[in-house]
């Protein structure tokens, strides 16, 4: 599987009211596979390379519908596992005018069961990339380990550790204990992407400058700050690129769609501002949307 990015992570259904009214007075619901981590995959695939998503789901109609989606955009999902003792995880978004609230229900979940035994499922061998987000080792200690051993096995294979903050309040069970274990993750990552308001919230750190100071990291730094732009620091270098002007519909998955963009153009060699830019790009696809994954084409790497 030469120049795979391997991405773990939960994927939950996600039900929607389809005429963008709230959950409590819709009438028609539409059902979709939605998790950070599948939705990169997915977006690598669309972009032209090859990706593989490594995760549980129930054995049940929503998990074998959630592989099928996943799988049916090009993503290899050989690495995920059908678990008959726990259920495929479900999220309900509903729209209002203060915005998409979120509501989960994904505690005991098959992805939550996973651990230091699914690592033998992630196959690096010949792999560019292993990305993973903030999200699972928020999800149970098992979660926490197999990140923390992925991160060890991928560095003693030389292959690159993209790592998303991705900080769900809900998951965690205070901000002082999510700010230490996601910091701790991201100074093990080659690179690593964080909200400017994520950083503020975790560790009161309220510029790209201080995020970076802060984190002190390894490898490459990308601070995402909604409408403003995005900041990479790699090394003693800084680049800037401006969020260019979308009319936001909703937020939710705009940034795994951003990073899906930075990584492609990272795989295809562009410079930080052409990797910038594409996350952009990305990005706005969903922003315009009140959907998390917005199918997209090798063009859009262009």
């Amino acid at each position: 599987m030469t120049g795979t990015t391997v991405c773990l992570g939960e994927t939950m259904a996600q039900v929607t009211p389809a005429d963008g009214e709230g959950l409590e007075h819709s009438r028609e619901l539409r059902l979709a596979a939605a998790g950070a981590e599948s939705t990169v995959a997915q977006y690598l695939a669309d972009l032209g390379h090859r990706s593989a998503w490594v995760s549980r789901v129930g054995d049940d109609p929503l998990g074998r519908r959630i592989v099928a989606a996943v799988g049916g955009r090009g993503v290899d999902v050989g690495g995920v596992r059908i678990d008959p003792e726990a259920p495929t995880g479900v999220y309900f978004k509903d729209p209002g005018p203060e915005g998409t609230r979120v509501h989960y229900y994904r505690r005991g979940s098959a992805a939550a069961r996973m651990g230091p035994a699914d690592a033998e499922r992630v196959d690096l061998a010949g792999a560019r990339l292993l990305h993973l987000t903030g999200i699972t080792p928020a999800l149970s200690a098992g979660c926490a380990e197999l990140v923390e051993l992925l991160m060890e096995r991928a560095a003693r294979a030389g292959v690159l550790v993209s790592f998303d903050v991705n900080h769900r309040p809900a998951l965690w069970s205070s901000v002082d204990e999510a700010g230490l274990a996601l910091r701790d993750l991201a100074r093990r990552a080659d690179l690593v992407f964080v909200g400017r308001d994520e950083g503020e919230r975790l560790w009161g750190t309220a510029t790209a400058e201080e995020i970076h100071a802060h984190l002190a990291p390894r490898g490459t730094l990308v601070v995402k700050d909604g409408e403003v732009g995005a900041t990479e620091f790699s090394g003693s270098a800084r680049e800037f690129v401006p969020a260019p002007a979308v009319e936001v519909v909703e937020a939710v998955g705009a940034g795994d769609a951003f990073a899906a963009g930075y990584l492609s153009g990272l795989l295809h060699g562009s410079d930080s501002a052409e990797r910038l830019a594409l996350g952009h790009r990305l990005a706005g696809r969903t922003l315009r949307s009140i959907e998390d994954y917005v199918p997209a084409d090798t063009s859009e790497g262009n």
